[in-house]
């Protein structure tokens, strides 16, 4: 059996914006700018080859849940990761009223 997630405690530079982000094992963006990095194939294992920037095209609701949807600028792979409370407001804001560019 595949083990589907893998706990990584990480902190990072974010390669878009250069905001310092501490990670709590669940932690796949800046919280303030939301860009990601594709680093997984299955979430936490760290290895993806691919590498690129994740931008964030869009928010969508999911059983009463915010969720940020990335695509990678690299490879084009498009992910959905789960919003959290530390996330920009404003950010999510302007990214939930754009057309869904996928």
């Amino acid at each position: 059996m595949v083990k589907r997630f893998s706990r990584c405690r990480e902190d990072f530079v974010c390669e878009h914006c250069g905001a310092q982000v501490i990670g709590d094992g669940y932690t796949n963006h800046c919280p303030s700018c939301l860009y990601s990095k594709h680093v997984d194939i299955q979430p936490g294992d760290r290895r993806e080859l691919c590498l690129g920037p994740m931008e964030p095209v869009s928010v969508e609701v999911s059983r009463e849940k915010y969720v940020v949807v990335h695509r990678c600028l690299k490879c084009g792979v498009v992910r959905r990761n789960k919003a959290v409370k530390d996330d920009d407001v404003e950010v999510m804001i302007r990214l939930s009223a754009r057309p869904r560019a996928l």
